[in-house]
Protein backbone atom coordinates (compact mmCIF):
# COMPACT_ATOMS: atom_id res chain seq x y z
CA UNK A 1 0.00 0.00 0.00
CA UNK A 2 2.67 2.58 0.18
CA UNK A 3 2.39 3.16 -3.69
CA UNK A 4 -0.98 4.03 -3.31
CA UNK A 5 -0.53 6.61 -0.16
CA UNK A 6 2.08 8.29 -2.51
CA UNK A 7 -0.38 8.26 -5.48
CA UNK A 8 -2.88 9.31 -3.23
CA UNK A 9 -0.89 12.20 -1.66
CA UNK A 10 -0.05 13.28 -5.36
CA UNK A 11 -4.00 14.09 -5.42
CA UNK A 12 -3.47 16.73 -3.10
CA UNK A 13 -1.38 18.98 -5.26
CA UNK A 14 -3.38 19.78 -7.80
CA UNK A 15 -4.76 22.82 -8.46
CA UNK A 16 -7.92 23.81 -6.52
CA UNK A 17 -9.53 24.68 -10.03
CA UNK A 18 -9.30 20.67 -10.16
CA UNK A 19 -10.27 19.29 -7.04
CA UNK A 20 -13.74 17.72 -7.69
CA UNK A 21 -12.61 16.12 -10.67
CA UNK A 22 -9.36 14.72 -8.72
CA UNK A 23 -11.50 13.89 -5.91
CA UNK A 24 -13.37 11.41 -8.68
CA UNK A 25 -10.23 9.86 -9.89
CA UNK A 26 -8.89 9.19 -6.16
CA UNK A 27 -12.09 8.03 -5.49
CA UNK A 28 -11.54 5.57 -8.86
CA UNK A 29 -7.69 4.75 -8.13
CA UNK A 30 -8.28 4.15 -3.97
CA UNK A 31 -11.31 1.34 -5.09
CA UNK A 32 -9.05 -0.35 -7.56
CA UNK A 33 -5.95 -0.60 -4.81
CA UNK A 34 -7.94 -1.38 -1.62
CA UNK A 35 -11.04 -3.85 -2.68
CA UNK A 36 -10.82 -4.99 -6.36
CA UNK A 37 -7.00 -5.26 -5.76
CA UNK A 38 -5.99 -4.46 -9.55
CA UNK A 39 -3.35 -2.69 -9.73
CA UNK A 40 -3.16 -2.45 -13.83
CA UNK A 41 -6.84 -1.05 -13.04
CA UNK A 42 -5.52 1.33 -10.69
CA UNK A 43 -2.56 2.57 -13.14
CA UNK A 44 -4.97 3.24 -15.55
CA UNK A 45 -6.97 4.91 -13.88
CA UNK A 46 -4.12 6.92 -12.39
CA UNK A 47 -2.20 7.71 -16.07
CA UNK A 48 -5.55 8.39 -17.06
CA UNK A 49 -5.98 11.24 -14.43
CA UNK A 50 -2.48 12.56 -15.40
CA UNK A 51 -3.31 12.36 -18.85
CA UNK A 52 -6.79 14.56 -18.44
CA UNK A 53 -4.99 17.47 -16.68
CA UNK A 54 -1.09 17.52 -17.37
CA UNK A 55 -2.18 19.89 -20.08
CA UNK A 56 -4.12 22.11 -17.35
CA UNK A 57 -1.63 21.88 -15.09
CA UNK A 58 1.83 22.58 -16.95
CA UNK A 59 1.60 26.34 -15.94
CA UNK A 60 -0.29 25.41 -12.75
CA UNK A 61 1.27 23.07 -10.60
CA UNK A 62 5.35 21.83 -11.85
CA UNK A 63 5.33 20.21 -8.46
CA UNK A 64 2.33 17.83 -9.60
CA UNK A 65 3.85 16.79 -12.59
CA UNK A 66 6.34 15.70 -10.83
CA UNK A 67 4.69 13.62 -8.34
CA UNK A 68 2.79 12.39 -10.76
CA UNK A 69 5.19 10.71 -13.21
CA UNK A 70 7.59 9.70 -10.16
CA UNK A 71 4.55 7.95 -8.90
CA UNK A 72 3.64 5.80 -11.95
CA UNK A 73 7.44 5.13 -12.68
CA UNK A 74 7.29 3.74 -8.89
CA UNK A 75 3.88 1.91 -9.52
CA UNK A 76 5.25 0.20 -13.10
CA UNK A 77 8.77 -1.00 -11.34
CA UNK A 78 6.06 -2.58 -8.35
CA UNK A 79 4.32 -4.19 -11.08
CA UNK A 80 6.94 -6.08 -12.79
CA UNK A 81 9.85 -6.72 -9.71
CA UNK A 82 7.05 -9.54 -8.85
CA UNK A 83 6.66 -13.11 -10.16
CA UNK A 84 3.41 -13.61 -11.62
CA UNK A 85 0.78 -15.95 -10.26
CA UNK A 86 -2.39 -17.16 -12.48
CA UNK A 87 -4.94 -18.11 -9.96
CA UNK A 88 -8.00 -20.10 -12.17
CA UNK A 89 -10.55 -19.99 -9.12
CA UNK A 90 -14.57 -19.70 -9.73
CA UNK A 91 -15.18 -18.32 -6.13
CA UNK A 92 -14.56 -14.38 -5.72
CA UNK A 93 -14.16 -14.60 -2.07
CA UNK A 94 -10.93 -17.24 -2.61
CA UNK A 95 -9.54 -15.24 -5.56
CA UNK A 96 -9.64 -12.12 -3.13
CA UNK A 97 -8.33 -13.55 -0.34
CA UNK A 98 -5.34 -15.54 -2.36
CA UNK A 99 -4.70 -11.95 -4.15
CA UNK A 100 -4.24 -9.96 -1.35
CA UNK A 101 -2.07 -12.45 0.53
CA UNK A 102 -0.03 -12.96 -2.60
CA UNK A 103 0.22 -9.24 -3.02
CA UNK A 104 1.55 -8.52 0.20
CA UNK A 105 3.89 -11.07 -0.21
CA UNK A 106 5.66 -9.42 -2.94
CA UNK A 107 3.56 -11.39 -6.09
CA UNK A 108 1.69 -10.08 -8.66
CA UNK A 109 -1.54 -11.84 -9.44
CA UNK A 110 -3.22 -12.52 -12.98
CA UNK A 111 -7.05 -13.98 -12.61
CA UNK A 112 -9.63 -15.77 -13.99
CA UNK A 113 -12.85 -17.89 -13.46
CA UNK A 114 -12.86 -19.90 -16.36
CA UNK A 115 -10.83 -22.84 -17.04
CA UNK A 116 -10.69 -22.14 -21.12
CA UNK A 117 -9.83 -18.71 -19.75
CA UNK A 118 -7.38 -20.06 -17.67
CA UNK A 119 -5.28 -22.19 -20.13
CA UNK A 120 -5.41 -19.44 -22.75
CA UNK A 121 -3.36 -17.33 -19.93
CA UNK A 122 -1.06 -19.92 -18.67
CA UNK A 123 0.03 -20.43 -22.25
CA UNK A 124 -0.28 -16.43 -23.30
CA UNK A 125 1.09 -15.23 -20.15
CA UNK A 126 3.60 -17.42 -18.66
CA UNK A 127 3.22 -17.07 -15.26
CA UNK A 128 5.62 -18.10 -12.69
CA UNK A 129 2.94 -20.30 -10.48
CA UNK A 130 -0.33 -21.70 -11.23
CA UNK A 131 -3.37 -21.74 -8.68
CA UNK A 132 -5.80 -24.04 -10.51
CA UNK A 133 -9.69 -25.22 -9.06
CA UNK A 134 -10.87 -28.67 -10.17
CA UNK A 135 -14.41 -27.48 -10.44
CA UNK A 136 -14.29 -24.94 -12.90
CA UNK A 137 -16.94 -23.63 -15.62
CA UNK A 138 -16.02 -24.22 -19.57
CA UNK A 139 -13.35 -26.71 -19.00
CA UNK A 140 -12.18 -28.70 -15.54
CA UNK A 141 -9.17 -28.11 -13.89
CA UNK A 142 -7.66 -31.73 -14.06
CA UNK A 143 -8.00 -31.21 -18.05
CA UNK A 144 -6.86 -27.86 -18.14
CA UNK A 145 -3.57 -29.10 -15.71
CA UNK A 146 -3.06 -32.19 -18.24
CA UNK A 147 -3.05 -30.14 -21.11
CA UNK A 148 -0.25 -27.71 -19.74
CA UNK A 149 1.72 -30.81 -18.45
CA UNK A 150 1.76 -32.46 -21.72
CA UNK A 151 2.61 -29.14 -23.54
CA UNK A 152 6.46 -28.75 -23.47
CA UNK A 153 6.17 -24.93 -23.54
CA UNK A 154 4.34 -24.84 -20.02
CA UNK A 155 5.31 -28.46 -18.26
CA UNK A 156 7.92 -26.41 -16.23
CA UNK A 157 5.44 -24.18 -14.65
CA UNK A 158 4.59 -25.30 -11.09
CA UNK A 159 0.46 -26.02 -10.04
CA UNK A 160 -1.02 -26.48 -7.26
CA UNK A 161 -4.69 -27.91 -6.95
CA UNK A 162 -6.91 -25.85 -4.77
CA UNK A 163 -9.89 -27.67 -4.47
CA UNK A 164 -12.81 -28.89 -1.83
CA UNK A 165 -12.19 -32.33 -3.38
CA UNK A 166 -10.35 -33.99 0.05
CA UNK A 167 -10.71 -37.49 -1.24
CA UNK A 168 -7.40 -39.59 -1.03
CA UNK A 169 -8.45 -40.39 -4.79
CA UNK A 170 -8.91 -37.04 -5.97
CA UNK A 171 -5.07 -36.62 -4.41
CA UNK A 172 -3.70 -39.03 -6.08
CA UNK A 173 -5.58 -38.31 -9.70
CA UNK A 174 -4.36 -34.84 -9.19
CA UNK A 175 -0.89 -35.63 -8.67
CA UNK A 176 -0.92 -38.24 -11.20
CA UNK A 177 -2.25 -35.60 -14.03
CA UNK A 178 1.18 -33.27 -12.48
CA UNK A 179 -0.23 -31.13 -10.32
CA UNK A 180 2.83 -30.49 -8.25
CA UNK A 181 1.23 -29.38 -5.07
CA UNK A 182 -2.58 -30.18 -3.75
CA UNK A 183 -4.45 -28.37 -1.34
CA UNK A 184 -8.03 -28.53 0.37
CA UNK A 185 -10.27 -25.82 1.13
CA UNK A 186 -10.54 -24.54 3.99
CA UNK A 187 -7.36 -23.70 3.43
CA UNK A 188 -4.65 -20.51 5.27
CA UNK A 189 -3.69 -18.58 2.96
CA UNK A 190 -0.15 -17.88 4.78
CA UNK A 191 0.24 -21.84 3.91
CA UNK A 192 -0.23 -21.27 0.91
CA UNK A 193 1.70 -18.23 0.23
CA UNK A 194 4.99 -20.57 1.90
CA UNK A 195 4.14 -23.47 -0.27
CA UNK A 196 4.52 -21.29 -3.29
CA UNK A 197 7.83 -19.67 -2.24
CA UNK A 198 9.18 -23.16 -1.09
CA UNK A 199 8.15 -24.85 -4.72
CA UNK A 200 9.44 -21.47 -6.49
CA UNK A 201 12.59 -21.41 -4.81
CA UNK A 202 13.40 -24.97 -5.42
CA UNK A 203 13.11 -24.64 -8.85
CA UNK A 204 15.45 -22.16 -9.81
CA UNK A 205 18.69 -23.76 -11.08
CA UNK A 206 22.83 -23.40 -10.11
CA UNK A 207 23.95 -21.91 -13.29
CA UNK A 208 27.62 -23.07 -12.04
CA UNK A 209 26.33 -26.65 -11.18
CA UNK A 210 27.71 -29.59 -13.44
CA UNK A 211 26.29 -32.03 -15.41
CA UNK A 212 24.91 -35.37 -13.37
CA UNK A 213 24.60 -38.46 -15.17
CA UNK A 214 23.84 -42.18 -14.14
CA UNK A 215 24.10 -44.71 -16.51
CA UNK A 216 22.04 -43.84 -19.58
CA UNK A 217 20.59 -40.80 -17.69
CA UNK A 218 21.95 -36.96 -17.83
CA UNK A 219 20.46 -33.68 -16.65
CA UNK A 220 22.05 -30.28 -17.51
CA UNK A 221 20.47 -28.28 -14.26
CA UNK A 222 21.84 -24.69 -16.36
CA UNK A 223 19.32 -25.26 -19.03
CA UNK A 224 17.19 -27.74 -17.00
CA UNK A 225 17.14 -30.33 -19.19
CA UNK A 226 17.45 -34.21 -19.10
CA UNK A 227 18.40 -36.96 -21.59
CA UNK A 228 17.86 -40.70 -21.97
CA UNK A 229 20.45 -42.17 -24.12
CA UNK A 230 20.71 -38.92 -26.05
CA UNK A 231 16.93 -38.57 -25.95
CA UNK A 232 15.27 -35.58 -24.04
CA UNK A 233 12.48 -36.23 -21.82
CA UNK A 234 10.27 -34.10 -20.81
CA UNK A 235 9.75 -33.55 -16.65
CA UNK A 236 7.54 -30.92 -14.90
CA UNK A 237 10.21 -28.87 -12.52
CA UNK A 238 9.24 -31.47 -9.67
CA UNK A 239 10.27 -34.35 -11.38
CA UNK A 240 13.27 -32.89 -12.39
CA UNK A 241 14.30 -31.81 -9.11
CA UNK A 242 13.43 -35.16 -7.76
CA UNK A 243 15.58 -36.06 -10.01
CA UNK A 244 18.46 -34.20 -9.21
CA UNK A 245 18.12 -34.59 -5.65
CA UNK A 246 18.31 -38.65 -5.97
CA UNK A 247 21.55 -38.49 -8.47
CA UNK A 248 23.14 -35.86 -6.25
CA UNK A 249 23.18 -38.68 -3.47
CA UNK A 250 23.32 -41.27 -5.63
CA UNK A 251 23.35 -44.96 -3.49
CA UNK A 252 22.13 -43.18 -0.07
CA UNK A 253 18.82 -43.89 0.57
CA UNK A 254 16.06 -41.29 0.96
CA UNK A 255 13.61 -41.24 3.25
CA UNK A 256 9.87 -40.02 1.70
CA UNK A 257 9.59 -37.12 4.74
CA UNK A 258 13.33 -36.10 3.63
CA UNK A 259 12.06 -35.66 -0.01
CA UNK A 260 9.29 -34.00 0.68
CA UNK A 261 11.21 -31.06 2.74
CA UNK A 262 14.11 -30.65 0.13
CA UNK A 263 12.15 -31.55 -3.03
CA UNK A 264 8.48 -29.79 -2.28
CA UNK A 265 10.11 -27.49 0.25
CA UNK A 266 8.00 -28.13 3.30
CA UNK A 267 8.01 -30.53 6.68
CA UNK A 268 5.41 -33.68 5.75
CA UNK A 269 2.24 -31.82 6.57
CA UNK A 270 1.31 -33.44 3.16
CA UNK A 271 0.88 -37.29 2.81
CA UNK A 272 4.49 -38.80 2.31
CA UNK A 273 2.54 -40.75 -0.77
CA UNK A 274 2.78 -37.56 -3.10
CA UNK A 275 6.44 -39.21 -3.55
CA UNK A 276 5.12 -42.37 -4.24
CA UNK A 277 3.04 -41.03 -7.13
CA UNK A 278 6.06 -38.56 -8.32
CA UNK A 279 8.47 -41.74 -8.40
CA UNK A 280 6.11 -43.22 -10.82
CA UNK A 281 5.49 -40.70 -13.20
CA UNK A 282 9.31 -40.41 -13.43
CA UNK A 283 9.88 -44.09 -14.11
CA UNK A 284 7.14 -43.81 -16.36
CA UNK A 285 8.80 -41.07 -18.12
CA UNK A 286 12.44 -42.33 -17.84
CA UNK A 287 11.40 -45.86 -20.05
CA UNK A 288 13.74 -48.45 -19.60
CA UNK A 289 16.36 -46.31 -17.56
CA UNK A 290 13.84 -46.45 -14.79
CA UNK A 291 15.20 -49.17 -12.65
CA UNK A 292 17.95 -46.86 -11.33
CA UNK A 293 15.44 -45.59 -9.46
CA UNK A 294 15.19 -48.13 -6.52
CA UNK A 295 13.18 -48.83 -3.78
CA UNK A 296 13.56 -49.78 -0.20
CA UNK A 297 10.68 -50.90 1.74
CA UNK A 298 9.83 -48.97 4.08
CA UNK A 299 12.10 -46.34 4.19
CA UNK A 300 11.84 -44.77 0.42
CA UNK A 301 14.40 -44.15 -2.31
CA UNK A 302 17.69 -44.13 -3.96
CA UNK A 303 19.83 -44.11 -7.07
CA UNK A 304 21.61 -47.13 -7.97
CA UNK A 305 25.46 -47.08 -7.79
CA UNK A 306 26.17 -49.44 -11.01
Amino acid sequence: MGVWLRIDACFNFAPDVHKPECDNYRATVRNAFCHSFQYRTALQSFVQANQGFSVGFVYESRRWQIEVVSAIKQLRMELASGKTILIVEDEQDVVDLLTFSLRKAGFVTSTTTDGAVGLHKARTEKPAFIILDLMLPKMPGLEVCKILKTDPATLQIPIMMLTAKADEIDRIVGLEFGADDYVTKPFSPREVVLRIQAILRRSEGKPDEEHLSAGPIVIDPARHEVSVHGKHVDLTSLEFKLLRTLMQRRGRVQERDRLLNDVWGYESIIDTRTVDTHVRRLRKKLGKAANVIESVRGFGYRLREN
